[in-house]
């Protein structure tokens, strides 16, 4: 399972204050660092010393979303301090979410680098369905696995989410998280069940 942990961070934002919280998240969610994929923020953060640093401590690439598209995302939890700092009103759970998308958009049913990729008539990747290796068609997309949380130190500095990339599997039913139908996504190509 491809996880993707969205970062929302105050500037001078240490490496460590991300890491140990984003190490919290995942213990949270019985998962480690080896499940993440990518960490995710909004554009206006994607230089921050910080985040740039615990990306490259998690061996993992920092990816960075424009504001406007973030602000499409449907989350739980919006915040308006997080819209009047950066324009939207989600960094945490809307970078990991449409991160996720992305994750899932070029990864096959056996994680990234699988086969499963497929493209639409002018070429570009489809984000709502691909042709599984049984013909069947397979939903992709995102869903949250821990919706955002706050570090522990003075100021909160940092927030994070937990977002599963998938191809064609889900959350267990059972299981905690968020589904599909929690978070709708106004991207293009992405899929919604509204």
């Amino acid at each position: 399972m491809s996880l993707v942990v969205g970062v929302g961070a105050r500037r001078g934002v240490t490496a460590r204050e991300v890491c140990d919280l984003v190490a919290a998240v995942l213990r949270e969610a019985g998962r480690g660092p080896g499940d993440v994929v990518a960490l995710a923020t909004v554009a206006a953060k994607a230089g921050e010393p910080g985040l740039v640093e615990a990306a490259a401590r998690l061996g993992v690439p920092l990816r960075a979303h424009p504001a406007d598209v973030l602000a499409r995302v449907r989350v739980p939890h919006p915040s308006d301090a997080a819209l009047a700092a950066t324009g939207t009103p989600s960094v945490a759970e809307a970078a990991a979410l449409a991160e996720a998308v992305a994750v899932a958009r070029t990864t096959g049913p056996d994680g990234p680098g699988g086969t499963g990729r497929t493209s639409g008539t002018d070429g570009a990747d489809r984000a709502d369905r691909a042709d599984g290796a049984d013909g069947a068609d397979r939903l992709t997309g995102g869903e949250l696995l821990v919706p955002k949380r706050r570090s522990a130190s003075p100021g909160a500095r940092v927030t994070c989410a937990v977002a599963v990339a998938y191809r064609g599997e889900r959350l267990p039913p059972e299981g905690s998280g968020y589904h599909r139908g929690d978070a709708v996504f106004d991207l293009p190509g992405a899929v919604s069940n509204r």
